[in-house]
């Protein structure tokens, strides 16, 4: 062998084995280094090393691993330095083994939030040193702003340039409206914005949208005029919004080649983390910062594209070396996070999509447990079966936070978050609120408050101008000096506004808003709860105020309709149901999670907020078609259904040690009850992956044959009824009668047998004194001083105490 060939064996030899911890193809990714790469990171691949290390490999070796660039002059030192470092341990002198490395500031490592790129950054800081934070890793927003700052007065911006958040977008497109005479229930500012937004991420400024949309449309010609007067005031007041930031960026580069110039070559190297979630607009950024060198390497993993509605483009990653001719791909395959039998399930679902590159997840682990799918007879027993299997292995000595339930819609965390409650088991919604802290919540709970009790000032203030009535916070301060002069409460005074002079100017709003109060009081023991709620959206308005802002608050109008079955259920589970009683329990029940803060707390979130988080053990519930698919991506194109297949293999792949997969035979879901087929997810996993438990039989018999339910709720509620997941008869919901015993209610048996003063014993907190017992209507709260786990308060019939 000559000594050429000697020492580039030796070489890779060195490079591979201080890379040595990486399989094969991570090790392929870390030393291609030159042309365009695609790294198809599988889910629990170990992107992120991938990326840390090959940001490393630049940085010390540069393209020395597949270079036969050779030092200069004799190879025998060199040679006795790579034997000595191979064998011994010795020390290298790198420079001299290092083929074109360049400097930390020409790496640009892209990534889409700010906790990845500082992850990104501690790492590098840890492998490289000081050298770590010389690495311009950032967000494509922080980057396109680096950019901005130092050039956009070529746009016409200056350095000082303001970024508009959310809230400063609203404000502007409000006034906009208000100039142009547009109604915001007909055409709501957050349609228009949305509408702008994805203009914007397809790079069509104002003149374009006019042009390529259809004019002909009075909806388009509005929001057309309202994008142009929306740009020019941002421009006006020197600001952008965030899809600014990356339009302007790709203006910038297009239109000023010194600029473009200046990056190509500042930059040598550009890599871009989780590449399927990009956009036209930064797709673009990336190509024109990428021009000429060409070494740009995007990882990503075209079946994890879930984030469609937010504009990004699956197209983007999957015709890549179609973008990049010469392009390289490598498959990062070999799984580090789940077992076989949950792969196996994975790989069964996702290879059903017809848009993929194409890999397979293995894992050299052993084949694990079976995936547990079990059926429920409604979605309160489903939450119970959750919630006991959770207790179950917290018993076992897991930790709460190593349990997530992960579901396709938010609304279906009522259900799961009520049994935790009366559980006493400590829970966070990730990514958004628990279901009685949001906004739309709060907002009807206030309602029913008001309803029930006018005097409640504090319930009163928040519900009077939701919806906007005109009712301004001066005329409210007023008219609340008057009450407490008084001694009245705020609704006796603005019930008869008009015998004040200083609401006189308000006095017509403020009597209509208590006449509609005044109304559905008097309906309050007529109406069954339901149909007050009904009648308390239609009278107020706050249901249709929702559903005129468009898709874009969709889920606040699912949450609604949603609230509507906790009513039913409460009716159903109630011998005399009244407001008082349920609003009671709300408040007791709310306030248990107050009494168990703690760190260690199972999760909940939807599965798009699950991406790139793994759990021991989790729960999907609700794999029903009609649920998860959606009717909406059922009745769609195959595109829809192929992103709700990434969803679930999303979902899949989040767990590590166990999987439980959940439907019922029935479920209320917007205040109606349907029964839907099993999800067609479900039916391309192999029957040898599933451990099948519980039953096929409904848990109320609603005396239709066995078919669904709907309530008598009319306007919003039911949406999505009927179609392929199956139809719906109409029928008095708090009517239906119990076959068998709702799941968590109370059983006749042994009623009085629990005592205060008595020790029990809980399965999860051990044992304990139960020290107070508080009736609740068909339950009673327990409050538990357990040994070791400390005061408890936990709903009786999700208490499972034994006395001792």
């Amino acid at each position: 062998m000559s000594q050429t060939a000697e020492y580039l064996k030796l070489r890779k030899q060195l490079i591979a084995k201080e890379f040595s911890r990486l399989n094969d193809m991570q090790l392929e990714a870390v030393v291609s280094v030159n042309g365009p790469l695609l790294i198809l990171a599988g889910a629990g691949s170990g992107k992120t090393t991938v990326v840390v290390n090959r940001i490393a490999n630049i940085l010390r070796y540069g393209d020395a691993y597949l270079s036969n660039t050779v030092p200069l002059g004799s190879l025998d030192g060199d040679i006795d330095m790579l034997r000595s470092a191979i064998d011994d341990g010795a020390p290298a002198d790198i420079s001299r083994l290092a083929v074109n490395p360049c400097q930390p500031w020409q790496i640009l490592a892209i990534t889409f939030t700010n906790k990845a790129a500082g992850e990104l950054k501690e790492r590098l800081c840890g492998m490289l040193g000081g050298a770590g934070d010389e690495v311009w890793a950032s967000t494509f927003h922080s980057t396109c702003a680096r950019m901005l700052r130092r050039y956009g007065e070529l746009l016409g911006y200056t350095q000082s340039f303001t970024i508009y958040d959310d809230d400063d977008q609203r404000r502007i497109m409000k006034e906009i409206q208000k100039a142009l005479n547009i109604d915001d229930k007909m055409l709501p500012h957050r349609a228009i914005l949305k509408e702008i937004s994805s203009a914007k991420d397809k790079l069509m400024p104002p003149a374009d949208y006019s042009k390529n949309m259809n004019v002909s449309d009075a909806r388009i010609r509005q929001i057309s005029k309202a994008y142009e007067i929306y740009q020019r005031r941002l421009k006006d007041a020197n600001a952008m919004d965030f899809d600014d930031l990356i339009y302007n960026t790709v203006m910038l580069l297009e239109e000023h080649e010194e600029v473009r110039d200046y990056y190509k070559n500042r930059f040598k190297y550009v890599m871009v983390d989780e590449y399927q979630d990009t956009s036209v607009a930064q797709c673009r950024m990336v190509q024109l910062l990428s021009e000429g060198r060409a070494n740009l390497c995007v990882v990503g993993d075209d079946d994890q594209s879930i984030y469609r509605f937010r504009g990004a483009t699956i197209e983007n990653i999957l015709g890549f070396e179609r973008h990049f001719p010469g392009a390289k791909t490598i498959r990062l395959e070999q799984n580090y996070r789940s077992t076989k039998n949950i792969l196996d399930a994975a790989n069964a679902v996702i290879s059903n999509n017809l848009s993929r590159k194409g890999k397979n997840l293995w894992t050299a682990a052993e084949g694990g447990e079976l995936i547990t799918l079990h059926t429920a007879a409604d979605e309160r027993e489903e939450a119970k079966y959750i919630v006991d299997k959770i207790m179950d292995s917290v018993a076992e000595g897991n930790g709460y936070k190593s349990h997530a339930v992960l579901y396709r819609m938010n609304a279906q965390s009522n259900a799961i978050e009520n049994v935790l409650l009366r559980s006493g088991i400590p829970y966070k919604v990730v990514g958004g609120f628990r279901f009685y802290e949001r906004q739309e919540i709060r907002d009807v709970l206030a309602y029913l408050q008001v309803i029930n009790n006018t005097a409640d000032n504090l319930r009163l203030r928040r519900i009077i101008s939701v919806p906007r009535r005109g009712i301004g916070d001066t005329t409210m301060e007023t008219a609340l000096q008057i009450a407490d002069s008084l001694g009245l409460s705020l609704f006796e005074v603005i019930k008869s506004a008009d015998s004040y002079p200083t609401l006189l100017r308000a006095a017509k709003k403020l009597k209509d808003f208590t006449a509609v109060i005044d109304e559905l009081c008097a309906l309050k023991d007529q109406l069954p709860l339901h149909e007050l709620f009904e009648q308390l959206l239609h009278k107020t308005g706050y249901l249709l105020y929702w559903e005129q802002q468009g898709v874009a608050e969709q889920d606040r109008v699912d949450n609604i309709n949603e609230f509507a079955s906790t009513l039913v259920q409460f009716e159903q589970e109630y011998d005399s149901p009244t407001l008082s009683d349920f609003l009671g329990e709300v408040a007791l029940v709310t306030d248990l999670d107050s009494l168990s803060d703690q760190d260690d707390r199972v999760v909940l979130m939807t599965l798009h907020a699950a991406k790139g988080l793994e759990f021991n053990t989790v729960f999907i519930p609700g794999m029903e078609d009609g649920v998860f698919p959606g009717n909406m991506s059922i009745s769609g194109g195959p595109e829809d259904i192929e992103e709700e297949r990434r969803l679930c293999y999303v979902g899949i792949t989040r767990a590590r040690k166990r999987l439980y997969i959940t439907k019922t035979s029935q479920r209320m879901i917007f205040g109606m009850t349907k029964r839907h087929f099993p999800s067609r997810f479900l039916r391309e996993i192999s029957d040898d992956l599933l451990d099948k438990t519980g039953s096929e039989q409904p848990a109320y018999d609603d005396g239709y044959g066995g078919q669904s339910r709907k309530s008598s709720f009319g306007g919003g509620f039911g949406t999505g009824a009927g179609g392929f997941a199956g139809g719906y008869i109409k029928g008095e919901a708090p009517a239906v009668k119990s076959a068998v015993r709702p799941a968590g209610s109370r059983s006749t048996e042994n009623d009085d047998k629990y005592k205060t003063g008595m020790r029990v014993k809980h399965k999860m907190f051990g044992e304990g004194m139960l020290l107070k017992i508080s009736p609740m209507g068909n339950d009673a709260l327990f409050e538990v001083a357990f040994d070791t786990a400390g005061t408890k308060r936990i709903m009786r019939n999700f208490s499972s105490l034994e006395i001792i």
